[in-house]
Formats: structure tokens, C-alpha cells, sequence
């Protein structure tokens, strides 16, 4: 059977003060009113039922994800004593669903994203399932087309065509210079690494046993005792101790075998504040506001940001961030946003958890 799993463990830590520990980004609502965790399920409960939906998140969060997407059944969110990076969360996923369904198919999706439009999501997913019932052996990524030379993201380097959008995977590349990212979008041959994969999971299992054979032992055990009463003890005694890396660094770099399918979609990584123009309509001047109340006397280029109804208000101020909460208010320049993940380790040296 097919299914989704629908990762949700992130701190958000760049979306300081709005983004804290009790409240991570993925269940924000300053989109709409719709938290990125509730995008996410919507789209891709569009090819799922909510019973092939899982969600795996920190376990401190669960009650939020319940409440937040009330359709997934309790037995299908997975909670993380402690953050472990994307190769265990994943690992995980996989080792319990197998456990569940030993032909489960499964589509990895991220909680942080904005995609659309909807159809050309579906269109790809689709695709992506059609080539690993194909290509059982193959880990398949999904590739966004690039549309700048952005050197904050990762690069998948397409290989020879297998079908029409699906192709093998050449190489891997994290994070290039501008200069290489600018031959990549002039080539065509080069995509964005997505962070949402299509596999099935005695395959990615496979492959993490090869490649990273002590988180496959420990999440094997782990999902051996899912569905009896010494679950919680085991993964509170052995989760913790996994080496934190990510399935790029541990398996897909390496991997027997990679395919990618091509994601020809708006995507925007929503994880910094300056990251709202790409998503938001702005004014005349170039100020963004996700936030019901905001008036700018002669400011231009600013990014506000408030989930409630406090006013906001600027007169002559130039690319500025404001991000207002219940009990912290952040003001920076955009091109200094960056330091924010820096700025919340002060706080918590000097003001303790309160703040974060």
C-alpha cells in the first residue's frame, strides 16, 4: 500500500519570536490562517486517505499535531524524545510502517514548504510512485527547478533520462558558490534538493543498514516493540543515543541507487523571515505583512509579521523585519535576519527557556 509520511519535526528556530520550543513554525498560522503543518496534510491528503497519512514529529508536540490535524489517527504520529536529524525520523517511519505493512510504499514530505500550484504537486508525486512500483531497487528524490542561482539550498546533478520527468541522479551537491549555482540553472541539468523522497521500505531500510548499520539496528528494535507495552522504554533508552545526521549525508549520497523526478512547482523553504516575500503579496512601496493591522507612513521594503490583532505601525524605516509575539518582539534588517538562530542562544543564556 501507498502512504505518506509527513515530517514535522523542525525547531523553526530562524522564525524567532513567533517559532518557539512549546510552538514550533509548522503549526504557526501566519499564512492565511493555516499553519504550514495543515498545508502540507491538505496537499497531500488529496492522493491519500487519512489512515495512509502518518506524521512523525518531537513527542512534546504531539498534542499539537493531534489538534492541528485531527483527521490522522493517534496511531499514526510518531513522537521523538529527541531530535535525531532527517536519517532517523525517516528510519523510523519506515521501520514501524514496515512493521505495520511489509509492501508499504512510501512519499516523504516536509511540513515547512510552500508548494503550489496543487495539480503539478499531484502530477509529481503521482509520478514518483509510478517509478519506484517500476524501479523497486531506486531511491527516488523529488527535484525542484531552480528559478535563481540560490546557494542556500542543496543541488541534485540529473543524470540519463529513464522517463518523460524521471532521470538518474549524477551527484549531490550541498550548498554551492553563486558562480556554480548560475552554470547550474543555465544548464537545465540541475535541481534543488527538495527534501521529499519516494521509496519503498524494505528499500530505504536496505539501505540504511548498509550505509548507517547502528541506526538501523537500533530503529529495528525500536519498531519491534511499536505495538507492545515496552514501545516508550525503548525508544526513551535508545533513541537518544543515535548520531544525529541527515538522510542526504547518509544515505543518498551514497545509495546504490537515486532517481529523480522533476517538481515543476513554486516552492518556497519557509524558513527564515525573509522568506515571506516569495509567498505574500506586496505593497507599493515592497513592504510584506503577514498580520491583520499594519500601516506604513513613507517605509518601503519591511517584512511584518503578528498572528493577532496588534497593530503595527512604521514612518520612514527601510527593510526592516518586525516580528511582534505575546511576549517578545523582534526588530533586525532583513540582511541581518540570518543571525537570529545566534540571538536565541543569547537569550536563553541570559533570560533562560521563558523566551524560546
Amino acid at each position: 500500500m501507498r502512504h505518506a509520511v509527513i515530517m514535522a519535526g523542525g525547531a523553526g528556530v530562524r522564525l524567532w519570536p513567533l517559532s518557539r520550543r512549546s510552538r514550533p513554525k509548522q503549526v504557526l498560522r501566519f499564512l492565511g490562517g493555516q499553519s504550514l503543518l495543515r498545508q502540507s496534510y491538505e496537499r497531500v491528503s488529496t492522493l491519500f486517505k487519512p489512515e495512509q497519512i502518518h506524521i512523525i514529529t518531537n513527542q512534546a508536540h504531539l498534542p499539537l499535531v493531534s489538534q492541528e490535524i485531527p483527521e490522522v489517527p493517534t496511531s499514526n504520529l510518531y513522537g521523538e524524545p529527541v531530535g535525531r536529524d532527517t536519517a532517523n525520523a525517516i528510519g523510523l517511519a519506515a521501520a514501524v510502517l514496515h512493521e505495520r505493512d511489509p509492501d508499504a510504499v512510501i512519499g516523504v514530505f516536509t511540513a515547512d514548504h510552500v508548494i503550489s500550484p496543487l495539480d503539478r504537486f499531484c502530477d509529481a508525486v503521482q509520478k514518483a510512485f509510478g517509478v519506484v512500483e517500476q524501479h523497486p531497487d531506486a531511491l527516488v528524490t523529488l527535484g525542484v527547478r531552480p528559478t535563481r542561482p540560490d546557494t542556500s539550498y542543496g543541488y541534485v546533478h540529473r543524470g540519463a533520462r529513464l522517463h518523460e520527468g524521471a532521470y538518474e541522479v549524477e551527484d549531490f551537491i550541498e550548498k554551492p558558490s553563486f558562480a556554480s549555482a548560475t552554470k547550474y540553472l543555465s544548464s537545465g541539468e540541475y535541481y534543488w534538493n527538495s527534501g521529499m523522497f519516494c521509496w519503498r521500505a524494505t528499500t530505504i531500510l536496505d539501505q540504511l543498514k548498509k550505509h548507517l548499520p547502528q541506526s538501523h539496528g537500533a530503529l529495528m528494535e525500536i519498531a519491534a516493540a511499536w505495538f507492545g507495552d515496552e514501545r516508550d522504554a525503548r525508544l526513551q533508552s535508545i533513541y537518544p543515543k543515535l548520531m544525529r545526521i541527515s538522510i542526504d549525508f547518509a544515505v543518498m549520497e551514497r545509495a546504490d541507487r537515486v532517481l529523480v523526478v522533476e517538481l515543476n512547482c513554486q516552492w518556497v523553504d519557509v524558513g527564515s523571515w525573509p522568506a515571506l516575500e516569495s509567498v505574500l503579496q506586496s505593497d507599493g512601496d515592497g513592504n510584506v505583512a503577514a498580520c491583520s493591522q499594519v500601516i506604513h507612513l513613507g517605509s518601503r521594503g519591511n517584512i511584518v509579521v503578528s498572528e493577532d490583532k496588534h497593530l503595527i505601525a512604521t514612518i520612514g524605516v527601510d527593510d526592516l523585519v518586525i516580528v511582534h509575539s505575546p511576549n517578545a518582539t523582534l526588530i533586525c534588517t532583513r540582511r541581518d535576519a540570518q543571525g537570529i538562530k545566534e540571538l536565541v542562544d543569547n537569550i536563553r543564556q541570559r533570560f533562560g527557556e521563558e523566551f524560546t
